[in-house]
C-alpha cells in the first residue's frame, strides 16, 4: 500500500471554520462550549438514572428534570435518550477532522490517521469513570451497543475518504479500482486497533498506561499496513481453514504475488497473537 505523502489533502467537509479573530468566532466558541456543557449535564443525568432506575425504566422527562432544564432543551441537544450517552462524539469526529486538515505535508497519512483516532481515546480518558459505568451498560442494552457501533462507522468513514484521497495513482495505476478497498481496510486497521485498546482499559476500570498501550497497537498497524502491501486481489489456493489452536485466529493467507494479506480473528482473539499471525504469514512469502 502506497500513499502520497506530498501536500496533504483536507478530509471532505461541509463546514466552513470562521476566522479565529474575529468576534463572531469567539462567540461561536463560546455557544459551542456552552453547547457542550449542557449534552454533558444531560448525559451525567441520564448515566444516574439508567444506575439507579435501569435504562428501560428511565424517561427523557426525568433526564431533564435531573438536569433542571425543560423537555424541550432535552431535544435541542439529543434525539433520543440513547443518543444522551454519546454526548462527545459529535465534537469528537470534528477535532479528528480537524487533525486529518491540519496534517503536515511530511507525516505518513497513516500516521495521521493514528493521531486522528486519538481524539477518541483522550474523550474517553478525560472522564474515566463515566467512560467505564456507559461501557457496562452498552454491554446491557442492545439499542445502545447499535448506537456506538453507528459511532465506530463515523470515524472509519472520514478515516477512510482521508487515506483515498492520499493514495500514489502511479504505484497501482492497473488496480485502481481496489484503492476503495485498501483504503477502508487501514482505516478499520486504525480504528480496531483502537478499540481493542480501550475496551482492554475500560474492563481494567480505566486503570494503566493507555496511551502507551495504544501507541503500541498503531506501531503494529504501522508495520503492516504502512509499507509494502499492494493492490492484488489474489489470495492462494493452500490457506488453511481451521483455526490456530488457542488464538482464535484464521491463519493468514497471502497471495502468489505476495500483494494481498487476509486472515480472520474473533474480537476478543488478543491483540499481540493476531499480529502474531499476521507477521508469520508476511514472512513465509
Amino acid at each position: 500500500m502506497q500513499y502520497v505523502r506530498g501536500m496533504s489533502q483536507p478530509a471532505r467537509s461541509s463546514r466552513t471554520p470562521a476566522t479565529p479573530d474575529t468576534p463572531e468566532s469567539a462567540a461561536g466558541g463560546r455557544a459551542a462550549a456552552q453547547r457542550l456543557r449542557m449534552r454533558r449535564e444531560l448525559a451525567a443525568a441520564a448515566m444516574e438514572l439508567f444506575a439507579t432506575k435501569g435504562y428501560e425504566a428511565t424517561t427523557v422527562d426525568e433526564i431533564a428534570a435531573a438536569a433542571g432544564v425543560a423537555r424541550r432543551t432535552f431535544f435541542r441537544h439529543f434525539r433520543s435518550k440513547e443518543e444522551a450517552i454519546f454526548p462527545d462524539h459529535d465534537d469528537t469526529l470534528v477535532r479528528a477532522e480537524a487533525v486529518l486538515n491540519a496534517a503536515p505535508a511530511h507525516e505518513h497519512p497513516l500516521d495521521t490517521v493514528c493521531r486522528g483516532i486519538k481524539e477518541v481515546m483522550k474523550m474517553y480518558a478525560a472522564q474515566p469513570e463515566i467512560s467505564v459505568a456507559r461501557y457496562r451498560l452498552t454491554r446491557e442494552v442492545p439499542t445502545l451497543r447499535e448506537a456506538e457501533i453507528a459511532s465506530v462507522a463515523r470515524y472509519e468513514r472520514l478515516f477512510t475518504r482521508y487515506l483515498l484521497g492520499h493514495f500514489d495513482e502511479h504505484a497501482h495505476a492497473d488496480d485502481a479500482n481496489d484503492d476503495p478497498l485498501l483504503a477502508e481496510v487501514a482505516a478499520s486497521a486504525v480504528v480496531t486497533a483502537h478499540n481493542h485498546v480501550l475496551r482492554r482499559w475500560l474492563r481494567a476500570d480505566g486503570q494503566g498506561d493507555v496511551e502507551a498501550q495504544l501507541d503500541h497497537a498503531f506501531a503494529i498497524v504501522r508495520k503492516t499496513f504502512g509499507t509494502g502491501i499492494g493492490a492484488g486481489r489474489g489470495t492462494s489456493s493452500g490457506t488453511a481453514a481451521g483455526t490456530t489452536a488457542g488464538t482464535g485466529t484464521v491463519p493468514a493467507a497471502v497471495s502468489a504475488q505476495g500483494e494481498v494479506l487476509v486472515t480472520v480473528a474473533r474480537t476478543d482473539a488478543p491483540l499481540d497473537e493476531v499480529m502474531r499471525t499476521i507477521e508469520e504469514a508476511l514472512k513465509a512469502r
